[in-house]
């Protein structure tokens, strides 16, 4: 094994980390019989020579070896081997639409060698469909589907195997690969079509039916049987039922007092597994450290690849709103607790990139803060805590949770500051002064949440018993080095509560900022008097003082104007801002401009020049701006309309200047786009394979400024 593997200049390479003088040691040690040396071999090759799966030179050199590793019976965990293989060569230029750029020549051709490379030998993936080895023929079939030229000598393969294969987990990945082929080779898609639909129709395991449903959903979902959502509840109840399925346990009965119930692993905000807090003895790799996460995840479960199946189902059933979150609903009344957390987990999905009515989805899912396993409130809480005002119909649900669990009002991390837990930030964010008492408690904390002051803010003036401790703790700031990093939360929670009383604790930071971060500070502080407004006229001397300042001009203009309405002071200097040569400078003067309204009608003729910028979002700014100097929304709607179409994630700023400005008639091009908005099912910010925690929330503002610019509710600028 390994010849020739001294003759390559592997010194010559590079990875992701350097040169690739180890990649030796790496390909060695995956044929190591230490599986810790296995283990952290094949996490170098995952983390420098296929990183984030770049192909490198060293790349392509490894290529025949790993081959070598994957036929040879003496090497253990070979399908890691295969899997790498499969990754290496599976990248498809084809279905990347958009034009390469020099940079990006060389890493193309790397690809294409590397798929012309592994494919060239696939044929050896042929003989280990029938390994010994479960976890060779685990990963055999993908790697064929993937990479093997002739897709129905594949197919038959799958097809003729499916019988003889004894492990369950096998069986599953043969219907995967057959619908890989499928996706891959769309000639072939009707008869991989009719093959699933009999695996439906005739095949007793419950599981090999809910595999075959699930690629039915991925490849052709047309062809899924129109009570799909019933065919698969009863599926899930048969594999709950089955030997060796979990239990038809009661979901209100408690854990026997002497049984151990695993506790959830720590995560971050986002709900990810902190890996820095592995137990001492755990594996140091990452490859490693992740197995450990699946496999705690799967400990327990009757069939832990179902909810692999089903995430497969709901993906493949795209805009079936209505049917996917009928089938949430059932699992969410399901007995089996693993099935509700993976149900909770695909609601948080469907309801971020789909819009819905979702109200009985969102009571079932509050329905589980109250369970008693921690994995399975902790997963509901995350969800609720991005739903914000879809979250109501759980409003006691969280209160009670909050009340019972004081211990988990704060979150400490194993590195940055603490942060709110879930179930306050959720009861937060719907305007519940239930939250009060938890966001109380953590401004006596000597380190301060950094988010306590959003949540104030969510809560307005239900907050306002809040005041006192955060003009306490503002106070008490040193003006060090620090001094962003702890006053911003107090100096957010402020703003939030416009504490006008604030004003003297605020002016001291204002002229105390240190010099690291301290524009930053200025900033934040700066802020806060501006939503004061005339209660913070003490501060006047100060802001008039700071329209001298460069970096925080326009800051202290805007907020000069909100606490004393000065327009001769303010207008000249908002209007240098709109020549600034950055452009983030002249979108801030654009909208300070808009909010002085008419009395800033003079600097009409510099917005309107704006409206041709090449930036997208400063000829947004500068199109609100105009309209709200001048009263006359037909230039400005024109860019605003254009925008919309060419840039998804300004269409909330787009929407709330159209509400304003009053009805929108109902033949013009505005209520056409409006409306469309409106008809579309999925949210304008879904993105694939990626999401934010305000996602859903900026969409469903999205929808109701829609309907409020259709019914012309909102007539009237800000000034």
């Amino acid at each position: 094994m390994f010849s020739g593997i001294d003759e390559v200049d592997w010194a010559s390479m590079e990875h992701a980390y350097g040169p690739a003088d180890d990649v030796p040691v790496l390909l060695r040690g995956l044929a190591s019989a230490d599986p810790a040396e296995r283990e952290s071999a094949l996490d170098g090759m995952y983390g420098a020579v296929h990183h984030q799966g770049d192909v490198y030179a060293c790349t392509l050199a490894c290529i025949p070896f790993l081959f070598e590793l994957a036929v040879d019976p003496d090497v253990q965990d070979r399908g890691s081997v295969v899997e790498l293989l499969t990754s290496i060569g599976g990248f498809d230029l084809d279905e990347d639409d958009d034009e390469i750029d020099e940079d990006e020549i060389e890493g193309a051709a790397n690809y294409a060698m590397a798929a012309a490379a592994v494919t060239a030998g696939a044929e050896v993936f042929f003989g280990l469909i029938a390994d010994e080895d479960p976890g060779v023929r685990l990963a055999a079939p993908l790697a064929l589907a993937t990479l093997h030229r002739h897709p129905v000598r594949v197919l038959d393969l799958l097809r003729d195997r499916l019988p003889a294969e004894p492990d369950e987990e096998v069986r599953l990945a043969l219907v995967e690969a057959a619908g890989r082929v499928a996706l891959r080779h769309r000639p072939l898609a009707g008869r991989v079509t009719r093959w699933l639909t009999l695996l439906v129709d005739r095949e007793r395991a419950p599981g090999l039916r809910l595999a075959a449903l699930a690629q039915l959903a991925r490849c052709c979902p047309d062809t899924l049987p129109r009570d799909v959502v019933p065919v698969v509840s009863g599926l899930l109840r048969e594999l709950r039922t089955a030997p060796g399925g979990a239990p038809e346990s009661d979901p209100d009965t408690e854990p026997e007092a002497d049984a151990e119930v695993e506790p959830e692993p720590e995560t971050d905000p986002v709900g990810c597994p902190d890996l820095s807090r592995a137990e001492p003895g755990a594996a140091p790799t990452l490859v490693g450290q992740l197995r450990a996460l699946s496999a705690q995840d799967s400990a327990g479960r009757g069939a832990p690849w179902a909810a692999d199946l089903l995430r497969t189902l709901h993906v493949g059933l795209d805009d079936r709103v209505v049917d996917r979150t009928a089938l949430l609903v059932d699992q969410l009344r399901s007995p089996d607790r693993w099935q509700r957390i993976d149900a909770v987990r695909m609601s948080g999905g469907l309801i971020r990139a789909w819009r819905g009515s979702y109200g009985e989805l969102v009571a079932l899912v509050g329905d589980q803060l109250a369970d008693p396993e921690p994995r399975l409130a902790e997963a509901a809480s995350h969800v609720l805590e991005e739903l914000f005002s879809l979250a109501a119909p759980t409003a006691d649900a969280l209160a009670a949770r909050l009340a019972a669990d004081p211990g988990g009002w704060v979150k400490e991390w194993a590195s940055g500051p603490p942060g709110l837990g879930s179930t306050v930030k959720a009861l937060s964010r719907l305007g519940d002064a239930r939250a009060v008492p938890a966001l109380a408690a953590a401004l006596e904390l000597p380190e301060i949440p950094h988010d306590v002051g959003f949540a104030v803010a969510h809560l307005g003036r239900a907050a306002c018993p809040l005041a006192a401790a955060l003009r306490r703790r503002l106070a008490g700031v040193p003006l060090d080095e620090g001094a962003y990093d702890r006053a911003s939360p107090l100096l957010a929670g402020l703003t939030g509560l416009r504490a006008g009383e604030a004003t003297p604790e605020v002016l001291r930071v204002l002229r105390g900022a240190p010099e690291y971060r301290g524009e930053w500070l200025r900033t934040a502080a700066l802020r806060a008097l501006g939503s004061f407004g005339p209660a913070a006229r003490e501060a006047v001397p100060d802001l008039r003082a700071m329209l001298r300042r460069p970096g925080t001009a326009t800051e202290a203009a805007e907020a000069l104007w909100a606490v004393a309405g000065d327009r001769d002071a303010v207008l000249p200097v908002l209007t240098e801002g709109l020549g600034s040569d950055q452009v983030h400078d002249r979108r801030a003067a654009a909208a300070a401009l808009g909010a002085l309204g008419p009395h800033a009608a003079v600097v009409a003729p510099r917005l309107r020049g704006l409206l041709a910028h090449d930036e997208l979002w400063l000829r947004v700014d500068a199109a609100i701006a105009l309209w709200e100097v001048t009263g006359r929304p037909e230039e400005s709607t024109e860019v605003l309309l254009t925008a919309w179409e060419k840039n998804r994630h300004v269409r909330v700023r787009v929407a709330e200047c159209l509400a304003r400005m009053g009805p929108v008639g109902p033949a013009s091009t505005a209520a056409q786009v409006l409306r469309a908005e409106l008809s579309s099912v999925r949210r304008h910010n879904a993105l694939d394979g990626g999401y934010g925690s305000h996602d859903t929330y900026e969409d469903e503002k999205l929808l109701a400024l829609c309907r409020q610019a259709l019914r012309g509710t909102g007539k009237g600028s800000t000034a």
